[in-house]
């Protein structure tokens, strides 16, 4: 499992870090992050909201 690294940068580069790291996807690499995405959104989506109790 590769490492996560904290990147600092003007935006401009960032954006251009994440496209040229995408563009190196294969297509079956780029569906599976596709599927996470839906999956995470549709969770948050159906999920219940925790009321925090008033003291």
């Amino acid at each position: 499992m590769k490492k996560n690294v904290l990147s600092f940068g003007t935006p401009q580069e960032l954006e251009a870090k994440r496209i040229a790291e995408i563009r190196s996807l294969s297509y079956l690499e780029r569906l599976e992050r596709l599927m996470v995405l839906i999956e995470v959104s549709y969770t948050l989506k159906t999920a219940k909201v925790i009321q925090s109790k008033k003291r």
